[in-house]
Order: structure tokens, then sequence, then C-alpha cells
């Protein structure tokens, strides 16, 4: 029994200092290296993806108030994304910029004519007028509807007999009303119903049209010389009054007179005719008023009565001389 302790602690000692001789011959060897999971942070900035979007930029210079081609525009990738930027080429062509754009500059929707302005179409002009809750239909005209435009022109406050009501224009849209606008810009309010209650309970005081630019005379003169209505119509409705039917109202200035041999001019039209202007006598009496006389001098024969120029009578031919509102008879 003695014998076999002392076999088995031997053999403890032994594995004990072969244990220890291991452990020793460990300790001399070099660590081993750890390896660690790729991290994006580690790795060097030159490896990483740099992500980009994909930006319409100015290809060339675009001046401030002409329509941008389609050629002056191309889409870059950046490494921003501006607020309001381009995507898109096509979206961007035709825009107007408010501003002159450098090339390379991103095309920006702040950067771009917008608004009102944009509801106009080619050869219209947005006139506003004066409007009260009786002229807009108990304030129930909305942008986008279609009007009539009745005049009221009163001669004076005796001659009750001469006052005339006429249309003066037909189907004219209507672009904003008060504070309400085509443009949309009512529709960002979080709460759209309650904005357009609170466009209905406001007083408008301006109502804008579209108006053709040769017909924005008659409408300022109207709004100046008398009292405008607006008269609310459908919007299907199509019916305007036939202008062969009318006389053309003569304008404030007279075209120039076609050379001999020139062809003979058309009638104006457009800018042209708005540029000849309206008198309000013509728009009030139709062109038909009492014409002015000229300031050329006329001269006539006076065979009977007595000289009214001052100084004795002289015999001969007895001429009446009248320039303007004056005349004067001269004795030959």
């Amino acid at each position: 029994m003695i014998n076999f302790s002392k076999i088995i602690a031997a053999i403890l000692v032994l594995l004990a200092i072969a244990l220890g001789v291991y452990a020793w011959m460990l300790s001399r060897q070099a660590p081993v290296p750890v390896t660690t999971a790729a991290n994006p942070a580690n790795v060097p900035a030159k490896t990483q993806q740099t992500l980009t979007y994909p930006v319409v930029v100015a290809s060339k210079p675009l001046p401030a108030g002409l329509a941008i081609p389609a050629d002056a525009l191309r889409v870059e990738r950046l490494t921003i994304n501006p607020v309001g930027a381009f995507q898109d080429v096509n979206v961007a062509t035709g825009r107007v910029p408010v501003l002159d754009l450098a090339e390379g500059t991103p095309l920006m929707e702040n950067q771009l004519v917008s608004g009102l302005a944009l509801r106009i179409n080619e050869g219209e002009r947005a006139v506003a007028v004066k409007a009260d809750e009786v002229m807009g239909v108990g304030n129930k005209i909305q942008p986008g509807d279609f009007v009539d435009v009745f005049i009221t022109l009163k001669s004076d406050g005796k001659d009750v007999d001469r006052s005339q009501a006429r249309l003066l224009l037909a189907r004219k849209r209507v672009l904003a009303f008060g504070s309400a606008s085509v443009d949309g810009l009512q529709s960002k309010s979080p709460d759209k119903a309650a904005a357009q209650q609170a466009q209905r309970n406001e007083q408008a005081r301006t109502a804008v049209l579209a108006v053709p630019v040769d017909e924005v005379n008659r409408l300022t003169i109207g709004d100046a010389s008398g009292r405008l209505m607006l008269a609310l119509r459908n919007p299907t409705d199509m019916s305007e009054p036939d202008p062969k039917l009318f006389a053309e109202l003569p304008t404030a200035l007279q075209p120039s007179v076609s050379k001999a041999g020139e062809p003979r001019r058309t009638p104006l039209e457009g800018l042209d005719r708005a540029q000849a202007g309206l008198t309000a006598a013509d728009l009030v009496t139709g062109g038909k008023g009492p014409g002015v006389r000229p300031q050329a001098i006329e001269v006539r024969a006076a065979t009977n009565g007595a000289p009214r120029a001052a100084g004795p009578a002289r015999s001969g031919l007895q001429v009446e001389v009248i320039r303007g509102e004056r005349s004067e008879t001269v004795s030959y």
C-alpha cells in the first residue's frame, strides 16, 4: 500500500515537471498576430466608394430673362445634392433664369422664374383691376374661373339717359382674386379647407385677369372711366360676340401712311395695336363722337356780310381765315 502511494506521487511529480517545461517553451515563442474583422472606419479613405448624385448644371452661361435651350444643360454626378436641384434636363429646358448663371453652376428651382407669370399664355398679360364683393359676384369668383367684363358709364349726374352699360371683354380667365391665385401657393397650407374658407371670408380688393395684349387698353381705360362688373360664366360656354358686327374703335395714335409703291399695310394687331392706344372718348362713343377740327388753315370766300376784321372796309374779295377756334376776315 505504501509502495503504491509512492508510485502515484512520483507520477504526479513527473507530470508537474513536464507541464512546467511546456509552459516555459510557450513563453519563449513569438506572439501570434491577432486578426481583426474588416471595419470600414479603419479602411483608408482612398479605398472607400464616394456617393454621388445626378444634378443638372449649366453647360454654358445662361443669361437672365431668356428661355434655357436644351443644349445649354447637362447632367453631372456631384458629391452634393442641393435642395431644389434638377435631375432631368427635360424638366428644366424652357425655364427662364431670374439671374445670370455661369457655366457649371447647378440649376435650382429658386433660380428660375416661378409663380403667376408661368400661368400666362403667350400674347396675354396679367392685369389687376379694383374689386369688391358686388363686382366679384359676391366673392364667389375663384382663380381659374372665366368671366365677362361689363362696364357702366355715366355721362353726368343730370343726364341719366345718356348713361350706358355694355360688355367690354368676353370670356377672360381669372388668374387671381384677392389672396387666392392659380399658381397654387395656397395649397401649401396644412389645412387647405381652412385656408379656402379664410379666403372667402376675406374681402378681395383686386382681381387679376389674363387679357390679350391688344385688349389691355380697353380694360385700363374702362377701369379708370367707369365701373366694371364681372359676370361669372360656365367654363364650357365658349360663346363670344362677333367682332364683324361692330365698327373697330380708332386708335389714339394713327398709323403712318404707306408710301407710294409700298403694299397696303395690314390692320394693327397685338403689341402694335396696344402701342397705338385708345381714348376714353372713343371707348364711350364707339368712335362716332364729334371729331376734332384739324389745325389746318381753312380758306373760304365770303360774298355777303360785313367783314369781321377791324378796320375800314376794303373793296374786292373778302376771305375768312379759320385757325382752330379763331376766325378772321381778310379783305383783298
